[in-house]
């Protein structure tokens, strides 16, 4: 386990609960002084280590007001970042620090093309980049600007050091017609010298125009009033940046919050339906993957702020054990236990404690457990929690709640990973709340299923706990605040830099942490656009095989095989469907197969009760939120579709899928 020393400022010493040893508070030692008294159950003793050190954080103002929520919020940073401090400097373990790679010229780039899935537009591959085609084809004007200018970085640098393979030029990539006076885009001119679609092209190719995303998010911008609380899943989040005037004055950072001044931000009604994460066949959320780097890529350089991935070199970590074990090697070791767990045993275990002893005591997270039980609790767990024989009866909930953050933070590399830890905490300095959020959105999707699985039921349990505010008097400032140094305090980059940072990062990272919890839902939703994006290059890619005479030969002997084969099988069940009726499968229900009439109001959980109704003593009866119905081919992969699509809405859109009724992952 890694545990880091050196920490600077005040140290906590001790912890008294209100209402005992109140003769001990008042014999302070010469050179602590006690923390004035708040709404928290007792108090913190401190020491000052080194006044001058002391000094270096500007002190809260505390004359206005005692019990200010920025004050106690703010005050509940700095103790939890000192508990940590103290917790790793009594730790005499050796630090093992994460090595960030300073990238060559043009590497940054050419590593971004390949993680977008574009890596076909230079190097070897480059004179057939079929593939990247249809991908760059579906792109939105921001979107290609993004890429266009990381190619242009990536061509230059290959010309440069005189690459031997070919190195294409960016305007027959790109197929636009620039004009000689107007320079590339990079992101901070004005939105009305972006990069711009030819409709006329699109034409000329047998393309929809009207499908194509920005030719369609421009319609949609002029026709469509988005009010200051809901978030458009439909249009782009960078052409909304390039379009939209954004007059709010919302920003994350200055001025005092609270949990009532953040927007109640909401997702206006998709007929065709809300698609979560893990509602998506891999095949299409490794396009989703690459479709939100570009994204975000591009609302960044549309707004003026750098975004950089950070790549961590390989270190020595733990092949075994619970706390500073990596997450993947976690994972395989509870599958040996639990097979298909997607959430580390221990994490589960540590909530479910915490929750057994109530979650409206007071303090809950915030107040530390008794550091040298809680190290040996953790020397303990590691010896027998895969035994079985560790006994959970003796763990105090104060003590499982420092555990469940000590394991978060012990993690090699963070749970918003290496890559993207500086990114989540860049947010803080995007001009509006709605575009930070936004980052945010794409951000999760980001991330490894693992990491954001795992990070999804932490932020479930926060929120629990943040429901019992009115006892616990833990609101969701306070939560944010405790919890930010354990997510964005990654001692893997070394105790220096984190140290000379922690103020600056404070009540941005903080902030980052209040919209992780308070929009979780929204976070894990995929933005419409994006859907369609993948919808669109489904459809091209299909398209581009159609027009190989190969695929047709292949394609036509098929069609014969399978009429030749569905003559012979067909009954009376699977007759020629009528128009505006759609044929839904139901493989692990009583009633197999269903002829359904779609109306204007049916929905998908209409279809799903009509099958359930069917009583059967042969199958065995499956539960409402058990089976779900699914969007199979066509122009998607396959999608888990939530119980308010309109059927008749999603038919129109995917005229040739298949429509299963099953459970989940299945």
């Amino acid at each position: 386990m890694n545990w880091l020393s050196g920490s600077q400022g005040v140290v906590l010493t001790a912890y008294h609960p209100s209402g005992t040893n109140e003769a001990a508070r008042n014999q302070t030692k010469e050179g602590e002084e006690t923390c004035p008294a708040s709404r928290r159950s007792g108090q913190y003793t401190m020491h000052h280590e080194n006044s001058k050190k002391a000094t270096e954080r500007p002190a809260f103002d505390r004359s206005s007001s005692q019990d200010s929520l920025d004050e106690l919020s703010m005050d509940d940073y700095w103790k939890e970042l000192e508990n940590i401090h103290e917790t790793r400097k009594n730790s005499h373990e050796e630090e093992e620090v994460v090595v960030v790679k300073e990238p060559d010229e043009g590497e940054l780039e050419e590593e971004w093309l390949k993680e977008a899935g574009l890596s076909n537009l230079f190097g070897e591959s480059a004179e057939d980049p079929v593939e990247s085609m249809v991908f760059l084809s579906t792109l939105t004007r921001t979107q290609k600007a993004a890429v266009q200018k990381r190619v242009e970085t990536v061509t230059q640098t290959m010309r440069k050091k005189n690459k031997q393979h070919q190195v294409p030029d960016v305007r027959d990539i790109f197929r636009i017609q620039n004009d000689p006076k107007e320079k590339v885009s990079d992101g901070n001119e004005p939105p009305s010298v972006k990069t711009s679609i030819n409709k006329n092209e699109m034409e000329e190719e047998g393309k929809d125009p009207e499908f194509s995303l920005g030719i369609r998010e421009k319609n949609l911008l002029e026709d469509v009033t988005v009010s200051e609380t809901d978030i458009n899943l439909e249009i782009s989040f960078a052409e909304q940046a390039a379009n939209i005037q954004d007059d709010s004055i919302d920003k994350l950072c200055g001025g005092k919050e609270d949990d009532t001044l953040l927007p109640n931000f909401r997702l206006p009604k998709d007929k065709t339906g809300t698609t979560k994460i893990g509602d998506l066949a891999p095949q299409d959320m490794k396009k989703v993957y690459s479709l939100a780097l570009i994204e975000l890529t591009a609302l960044y350089d549309i707004l003026g702020t750098e975004f950089k991935q950070q790549k961590a070199l390989k270190i020595k970590t733990k092949d075994s054990g619970l706390f500073g074990v990596p997450l993947s090697v976690l994972l395989e070791q509870d599958q040996k236990k639990v097979p298909g767990t997607k959430i580390p045993l221990i994490l589960q275990k540590l909530i479910s404690q915490i929750e057994e002893a109530r979650l409206d005591t007071e303090g809950l997270l915030r107040i530390p457990g008794v550091a040298a039980r809680v190290k040996s609790l953790c020397q303990e767990l590691e010896a027998k929690f895969y035994e079985g024989t560790f006994n959970w009866e003796m763990v105090k909930q104060h003590d499982a709640a420092s555990l469940l953050k000590l394991f978060i933070r012990e993690l090699p590399q963070p749970l918003l990973t290496v890559e993207y830890l500086k990114a989540f905490q860049d947010v803080q300095y995007l001009p509006t709340r709605k575009q930070q959020l936004q980052a945010l959105n794409l951000l999760v999707l980001l991330l490894p299923e693992a990491n954001r699985d795992m990070l999804k039921v932490l932020l479930e349990f926060l929120q629990r706990i943040i429901d019992y505010r009115d006892k616990n008097k833990m609101t969701l400032n306070n939560i944010a605040m405790v919890m930010a140094p354990n997510l964005f305090t990654f001692h893997g980059f070394g105790s220096k830099s984190i140290e000379q940072n922690e103020f600056v990062m404070a009540a941005g990272t903080a902030n980052v942490m209040r919209f992780m919890i308070k929009y979780q839902k929204l976070l894990w939703t995929i933005p419409k656009f994006i859907v369609n994006q993948v919808r669109k290059q489904n459809a091209e890619s299909q398209r581009k095989e159609r027009k190989d005479k190969a695929m047709k030969k292949l394609l036509k002997k098929m069609a014969y095989d399978r009429e030749k084969h569905e003559k012979q099988d067909k009954n009376s069940n699977d007759a020629d469907v009528p128009q505006g009726v759609i044929r839904v499968q139901a493989p692990h229900l009583s009633k197999v197969s269903m002829a359904i009439q779609l109306t204007e109001e049916l929905k998908a959980s209409d279809i799903v009760a009509r099958f359930l109704s069917q009583k059967s003593g042969v199958v065995p009866t499956l539960q409402k939120e058990e089976v779900f119905l699914y969007e199979i081919g066509g122009n998607i992969g396959e999608r888990c579709l939530d119980d308010d699509t309109y059927m008749k809405d999603l038919y129109q859109l995917n005229p040739n899928a298949e429509w299963v009724i099953k459970p989940k992952n299945i």
